[in-house]
């Protein structure tokens, strides 16, 4: 397994932001900007290859990114990996939006899909996350790590804490960054 390359990218659905689904807004842009800084660092430190969860808001703004980023020649050994957490469960979604993610998906390396319809939502949801991070050597995380909401975002971050795994948080509303190392 090439652990020490991937890098699993989790953060808030749209509705968590202040600016919502506006990404004309100047905190989503510099939410973007964060996520884009953070993934040429990692590219830099070694991560080729890195998984998003197909998910409205920073999942699908990460991997857009990743293959703007793939376009220059100095990024081209980027591979976007997505894991969906069950057939059809974007159905909801507006159609801009099934699109775009349509589109990450014609362009990833790999698609997995991770559950299946029987199971309930939320535990699809967390199996998705699991799967990413149990196939990285690091989590990029749009986070609030002050808050207390219980939220996927949240038990992903300390499953990959659990893990061991180096994490980077971008905060979702100051945009500042922390990381933190596993301890040894």
């Amino acid at each position: 397994m090439t652990r020490g390359l991937a890098c699993a990218i989790i953060g808030h659905r749209p509705t968590r932001f202040r600016f919502k689904y506006d990404e004309n807004n100047n905190g989503c842009k510099r939410i973007k900007k964060r996520i884009r800084d953070q993934l040429i660092q990692l590219y830099e430190q070694g991560f080729r290859q890195f998984w998003v969860g197909g998910a409205l808001g920073v999942d699908m703004w990460a991997g857009e990114i990743l293959l703007r980023l793939k376009e220059q020649p100095e990024y081209s050994e980027i591979q976007l990996k997505i894991a969906l957490p069950f057939e059809g469960h974007d159905t909801d979604w507006e159609d801009r939006s099934r699109s775009r993610m349509s589109f990450l998906i014609r362009h990833s390396a790999e698609t997995v899909i991770v559950g299946n319809k029987e199971a309930p939502p939320a535990v699809n949801y967390r199996r998705r996350n699991e799967y990413m991070v149990d196939r990285a050597g690091c989590l990029l995380a749009v986070y609030d790590n002050d808050r207390s909401i219980r939220s996927g975002t949240g038990m992903t971050v300390n499953y990959a804490r659990k893990k061991g795994l180096p994490i980077t948080l971008i905060h979702p509303d100051k945009a500042t960054i922390s990381k933190e190392k596993p301890e040894r």
